[in-house]
């Protein structure tokens, strides 16, 4: 005789019905909501077809832990959970909602290169603001929107703490800003030297060196593909997922 499976073994999926339809509605919600509160992720479902729609935002959390007042996005959380959608058969696509100013430079690249390197359908849309790594995270989708009163900080590689003045330092942050620069190039359509020009721009902010591309000056130079509302990337990301 086979085995009755008990509910404890199924795996929720927003697109198929079950039995009870009342108890297992609220059932269902509680691990949607516990993986929203978690990790800033939600599943979707439209014409059978699932999306994982993830967010990132406040500062990217690197290897040390900040403050509990920051609303932070932490690599040790994301990367896992970009393994499993890429892993998972019925998940068709990635939406990814960025509103971040940025943080740390290696978590940041770690989380774009996993984005990069995904097969399925990815797009990306950048709401609020994607500034300094969040630029890398952008970009990373297979297909990138920003919203016409978003904006992008792109400026230098900085530190905190102490810093010894010697050259093998200026040496160690040339090296990491080359890391960054090579990653937007390979995967937008803005050349190296425009992106150092931008890096390096002393005429723009008053404390800083770095330029800030609003909507559509972001699509003008070739970073981000279009201007568009999350509608739109949604769209997008449903019109790859059928193509």
């Amino acid at each position: 005789m086979k085995k009755k499976k008990s509910k404890n073994e199924f795996v929720k999926n927003p697109c198929e019905d079950e039995p009870s339809q009342q108890e297992n509605n609220e059932e269902q919600q509680e691990p949607k909501q516990e993986l929203l509160s978690e990790s800033g992720s939600i599943l979707t479902c439209h014409n059978d077809k699932i999306i994982h729609c993830l967010t990132i935002i406040g500062q990217i959390e690197g290897h040390y832990i900040l403050s509990p007042q920051n609303k932070t996005t932490k690599y040790e959380h994301i990367i896992p959970l970009l393994i499993s959608v890429e892993e998972d058969d019925r998940i068709d696509g990635l939406l990814i909602l960025l509103n971040t100013v940025g943080g740390d430079v290696e978590a940041g690249l770690a989380i774009a290169e996993v984005i990069s390197g995904m097969k399925k359908p990815s797009v990306s849309i950048v709401l609020g603001g994607g500034h300094s790594i969040g630029i890398p995270l952008a970009v990373a989708a297979k297909k990138s929107f920003i919203a016409k009163s978003a904006s992008m900080t792109v400026h230098p590689v900085r530190t905190t703490g102490l810093t010894l003045g010697v050259p093998q330092t200026f040496e160690y942050f040339r090296r990491m800003q080359d890391r960054i620069t090579n990653f937007v190039v390979e995967n937008s359509a803005i050349t190296k030297e425009r992106y150092s020009e931008l890096v390096l721009n002393t005429g723009e902010l008053v404390t800083d060196v770095g330029t800030i591309l609003e909507g559509e000056d972001a699509v003008a130079e070739g970073l981000i593909d279009e201007v568009g509302t999350v509608s739109d990337a949604i769209e997008a990301l449903y019109g790859m997922i059928t193509s």
